[in-house]
């Protein structure tokens, strides 16, 4: 590209201020400059251009039609010019690595393990973008997204974070009101907690995790409805029904006692949770090294599981 020699950014400063405010004084006070000072910068610059830019009128200053087709260059050009500039300062201080996902996987599982990753790399920042509705790297200005589903039924890259592994967990004291709980089946009996989505999800429903689990009857309708895990959880530690609990999001609740599974073993798929990549960019490196850093926690996170399971069980679908 050829270079072209531009006025003096003070100047193009001057003007904008200028024109925003319609008074050269206005705009002196602005930049911490004199009236005659921004008064000779657009003198100048009208000189250089060859078209007056302003209408001098009673207490102000007016565009011109040539003032106002610049200005609108100007004024873009100067907010693009702060934005790159503000990001380079930020970027010199901290790189960041942006990820979306859902709430459910930002609040239970992501947050609690974030600050080993920022305690083994204090200058990275990681900036989660969290929403009901799937979002990929190709639709968002993200890095990577950890989504729900398969990983075939993605158009994108992906590499399973952890497999789907649920559980009905209610709180004791919901089963205290109920009476004792000794069969399987008795969860057919007991109030239920719905999880739903705007979009075609893929994870357990009740109707699919009682024939899963051998129970004949039809699940009752839900008492309660939730498009949000995190209030699907916390109605179910109230102890207003039974919740299909995903595993690395309620181990901790039953380990603390506040959940109940009402299972030996979790219920399992070939579904779960996937690292989904841009689908036409090279990955940062950087990137790549927060990802393989999410592996090894899903790695302890099944591992963990383990521990309390005696044996393994095949997916279900």
């Amino acid at each position: 590209m050829a270079t072209v020699e531009l006025p003096p950014l003070p100047m193009l400063q001057a003007f904008e201020a200028a024109a925003r405010l319609h008074s050269f004084t206005a705009a002196a006070r602005e930049l911490g400059s004199t009236q005659s000072a921004v008064s000779q910068h657009i003198k100048r610059l009208e000189a250089d251009l060859g078209s007056q830019l302003f209408h001098r009128i009673h207490r102000g200053v007016r565009l011109t039609r040539a003032g106002q087709s610049f200005y609108r260059s100007v004024a873009d050009g100067l907010d693009q010019l702060t934005d790159g500039y503000n990001r380079a300062r930020h970027q010199s201080r901290n790189e960041v690595i942006n990820v979306a996902t859902d709430y459910a996987l930002g609040t239970y599982w992501m947050l609690p393990r974030l600050r080993r990753f920022r305690a083994a790399h204090p200058n990275v920042d990681v900036r989660l973008v969290t929403g009901q509705q799937p979002v990929t790297p190709d639709q968002a200005d993200v890095d990577i997204a950890l989504l729900f589903g398969n990983g075939y039924d993605m158009a994108a890259p992906t590499r399973q974070l952890f497999q789907e592994a649920v559980i009905p967990v209610c709180s004791p004291a919901l089963l205290e009101r109920y009476g004792a709980f000794t069969r399987i089946h008795q969860i057919a009996q007991l109030p239920l907690l719905q999880l739903e989505a705007d979009y075609d999800a893929h994870w357990f429903d009740w109707p699919e995790l009682f024939a899963t689990l051998g129970i004949a009857a039809s699940p009752r309708e839900p008492e309660l409805i939730f498009n949000n895990y995190t209030l699907l959880l916390q109605a179910a530690l109230s102890g207003q029904g039974v919740a299909i609990g995903w595993s690395p999001f309620v181990e901790p609740l039953l380990e603390s006692g506040a959940l109940t599974s009402l299972v030996d073993e979790p219920v399992r798929s070939s579904n779960g949770y996937q690292i989904v990549f841009p689908s036409s960019q090279v990955v940062d490196p950087l990137v790549l090294e927060f990802v393989d850093w999410l592996m090894e926690e899903g790695r302890q996170t099944a591992a963990e599981r383990s521990k309390t399971r005696d044996g393994e069980q095949k997916p279900v679908r």
